[in-house]
C-alpha cells in the first residue's frame, strides 16, 4: 500500500537516484586510493614500531634476565624448600577458581 503512494518529495528522490552519474574525471577514484593507503600505513604502523622495539630492547633484556640469575643463587636455598610447601596446588586454585565463577554467576542471577 505504501509502495502505491507517492508525494512529491518521493517522486524527487526517485527521479535524482535515476539520473545518470555526475562525471568527476577519476577523483572518486583518487580519493578512494588516497585513503587506501592510509588506511594500509595505519595498519603497518603498530607491528612495524612493535618489532623496531623488541629488536631495541633484547639487549637490555638479556641483561636484566643475567642480573636476575645472578640473584637468584643468592636466596638460602632453606628458603625455597619452605615457600614450595606454600604454594597452593593446582587442584585447589581450579577449586576456588569455579566457585568465584559460580558465587559470581549466582549473584547476577539473583540480581535479575
Amino acid at each position: 500500500m505504501a509502495e502505491r503512494i507517492k508525494d512529491a518529495e518521493d517522486r524527487l528522490l526517485e527521479s535524482m537516484f535515476e539520473s545518470a552519474p555526475v562525471a568527476d574525471d577519476g577523483f572518486s577514484v583518487n580519493v578512494v586510493r588516497r585513503l587506501n593507503r592510509r588506511l594500509w600505513l595505519r595498519r603497518l604502523t603498530l607491528p612495524v614500531g612493535g618489532a623496531i622495539g623488541a629488536s631495541v630492547a633484547v639487549k637490555p633484556l638479556t641483561g636484566l634476565v643475567k642480573s636476575l640469575s645472578g640473584l637468584v643463587t643468592l636466596i638460602p636455598q632453606d628458603l625455597l624448600s619452605t615457600t614450595t610447601s606454600l604454594i597452593p596446588q593446582a587442584q585447589t586454585i581450579v577449586l576456588g577458581a569455579m566457585l568465584l565463577a559460580a558465587i559470581l554467576l549466582g549473584m547476577r542471577a539473583l540480581e535479575e
